[in-house]
């Protein structure tokens, strides 16, 4: 039966449900977002149209409330070059005043011939017209100003109001607007607000008919036109085209556009602003708008997606430091194992029954002999490797002949395994100084490295040692099985062990790591070049130093 790989539960589903969930989650919410963008731009279509229209219809506002009643601080004494003066600054000021009729009136007892209103004298004395023309005004006297349909209509509100009004107190804003104005489409009438003596005193006139003084009033008429209104178009984003059109306009029904209205207060009461759009205008606002909404769910995502990445790595990385710690234990309990039952096997027929001939003692003995120092070299390894990582142990430098270390090595590995073809060149490098041992170390774990991964009839390994500037390179090159790729990366990492035929009796994974460790120690690096079934070389840089 075939052992398992790992104990460890090798499980990823959850997180793979993970990026599923939250990958399903934002194409939801950007959807969703989405769909919410469009309706409030939507919505803001319908209700910022109000913007839009305070923005235009305020320059009207300022006129009614503010212009027109400036008529009043005249008390009745305008004249025709006066009123010339007021009529050419509302037309600076107010585009769509188009003319502006100014009527004299003179209020007295009631006299023949004369209009009378309630037995009160209204007379229109003179009416003026002014218009624009070239930046300046035009103005001329109108005939039959006793004809004029807003002057009469404005006479007979007033005269009801002098006989209905309280004295005792100014007329509030009801009252002013529904005698003194007079509102038509396209058309303001304005009379000036008299003072309380005065309507005392038409009053009497009205009611008595004794003959008096004649007093003044002043009567203005704006006849406007709403198309010169100019639209302030303050949502350019919403609204692609804003007009100016009669109440009963209506456009055909276009499935690519978007509208709505909003009627014009008082003298514009028959026009509206007429507010359209495309589809694609209003789209392209939505999209801009979508998009901060669509930024933030997708960092939020990406957020996401890391943790979920980190908790993959972690628990990958988990993964691979419990199978490296599964196969440690297993590996050096098989190396320990091994020269322990070995010594307990010799030890038991040493101290057997049976005498033992001097030959057979001599075996055993080389047997424990052997097997100790296997467990010898284990145990200083691992003591080394640990010195090494924490820095415990110092170098110690001498100077060495490089050709005659590296001869004690090959000769030491000629003898252990005779088969082993070992060969070395030096080039232009006599001596230099190095730790001896920690350099020895290296020699012996690249060097039994490329016999036991090496094929039987492929075990060959070529030393070349030069020096490269301030450096000796040390190459171990041999014709063994090779390093996959994806391996390279990983074979100087402690513990780590490539899964082949050559380890499957046991390898604790500390030689190349030790290595590593040694070159760095000795302030050199150690790298690799290799090939699947063609080989590897091992190259090994120190500081030279002669």
């Amino acid at each position: 039966m075939e052992a398992p790989k790992t104990v460890y539960q090798k499980n990823f589903s959850l997180i793979a449900a993970f990026l599923i969930l939250i990958s399903v989650t934002l194409v939801i919410a950007l959807l969703i977002a989405y769909r919410f963008t469009a309706t409030y731009v939507e919505n803001e279509f319908t209700s910022k149209k109000i913007d839009v229209w305070e923005q235009t219809i305020k320059p009207y506002n300022d006129f009614f409330q503010n212009r027109i009643p400036e008529i009043t601080s005249y008390q009745g004494f305008l004249d025709s070059a006066s009123a010339a003066n007021y009529a050419d600054s509302v037309f600076r000021d107010y585009a769509f005043v188009k003319q502006i009729v100014f009527h004299e009136i003179t209020i007295g007892s009631q006299l023949q011939n004369h209009s009378s209103y309630k037995h009160l004298s209204i007379t229109d004395k003179a009416a003026y017209q002014y218009l624009p023309k070239n930046g300046n005004i035009q103005g001329r006297k109108k005939s039959s100003p006793d004809e004029d349909d807003d002057f009469r209509h404005i006479a007979a509100k007033f005269s009801s109001y002098i006989t209905e009004a309280d004295t005792g107190r100014v007329p509030n804003q009801d009252e002013i607007y529904k005698t003194f104005y007079d509102v038509k489409p396209s058309k303001i009438s304005y009379l000036n607000i008299p003072r309380r003596e005065e309507l005392k005193i038409y009053r009497e006139l009205q009611q008595t008919g004794r003959p008096s003084a004649y007093y003044k009033q002043n009567l203005m008429t704006f006849l406007l036109d709403p198309y010169a209104i100019t639209i302030r178009n303050t949502h350019p984003e919403l609204y692609q085209q804003v007009s100016i059109q009669p109440v009963v306009y209506d456009s055909l029904n276009d499935e690519g556009k978007i509208f709505t209205e909003a009627a014009f207060p008082g003298a514009f009461a028959d026009y509206k602003l007429y507010f359209s759009s495309n589809r694609d205008h209003l789209n392209a606002e939505i999209n801009r708008r979508f998009m901060p909404t669509a930024a933030i769910v997708l960092l939020i995502y990406a957020f996401l997606v890391l943790i979920g990445w980190l908790i993959y790595r972690n628990l990958n990385t988990n993964l691979k430091l419990f199978k490296l710690q599964y196969d440690f234990i297993n590996n050096f309990t098989h190396e320990f194992k091994t020269p322990v039952s070995v010594i307990k096997i010799a030890g038991s027929n040493l101290r057997g029954d049976g005498e033992l001939s001097e030959r057979q003692r001599k075996h055993y003995g080389k047997i424990l002999d052997e097997e100790a120092d296997k467990l010898n070299d284990l145990m200083n390894k691992l003591l080394s490797f640990t010195q090494i990582e924490n820095r415990s142990i110092k170098i110690h430098k001498q100077e060495i002949n490089v050709d005659d270390f590296v001869q004690k090595y090959i000769n030491t590995f000629r003898i252990k395994y005779p088969e082993f073809k070992l060969n070395y060149e030096v080039n232009d490098v006599g001596s230099f100084y190095t730790d001896p041992v920690l350099l020895g170390s290296i020699f012996q774990n690249l060097i039994e490295n490329a016999y036991k991964y090496s094929n039987p009839d492929r075990k060959e390994l070529f030393i070349q040692i030069y020096q490269d500037k301030h450096y000796i390179v040390f190459s171990f090159a041999d014709k063994g099985i090779g390093i996959p790729k994806a391996e390279v990366g990983n074979i100087f990492k402690k513990f780590y062990r490539i899964e082949n035929q050559y380890n499957q009796n046991g390898s604790v994974g500390l030689g190349l790591a030790f290595c590593k460790e040694l070159a760095n120690f000795m302030n050199g690096d150690i790298q690799v070049k290799s090939k699947v079934n063609e080989g590897s070389e091992f190259i090994v840089t120190l500081p030279y130093e002669s």
